[in-house]
């Protein structure tokens, strides 16, 4: 099973948020996914609280890369400001 980090949408109608999901890359966007790594705002944007935006598990988020897990362009974003990448660079270097 190719598992995917990848974003599955929520919210209204043009007031979307992102649930930052590890899922199988068989499975639809909106489909069953195995667990919630975090969150993503992209209308949270405010210069108090910039760091509302992104909230992701990092823990979460290094065991499913260390497990052989795949982001999309966009979580590698998400991922890289949060500093999990960081985190995943440093496990794999020190196995």
């Amino acid at each position: 099973m190719a598992v995917k980090l990848r974003l599955v949408r929520m919210g209204k109608k043009k007031q979307p948020t992102y649930r930052v999901v590890a899922a199988d890359s068989r499975r639809a966007r909106g489909g069953a996914f195995l667990e919630i790594v975090g969150t993503y705002q992209p209308r949270g944007v405010s210069q108090a609280n910039p760091d509302t935006v992104v909230s992701i598990d990092n823990d979460k988020a290094v065991a499913w890369l260390l497990n052989g897990a795949q982001p999309t362009e966009r979580v590698a974003k998400l991922l890289k400001s949060s500093g999990a990448l960081d985190a995943f660079e440093a496990a794999k270097a020190s196995k």
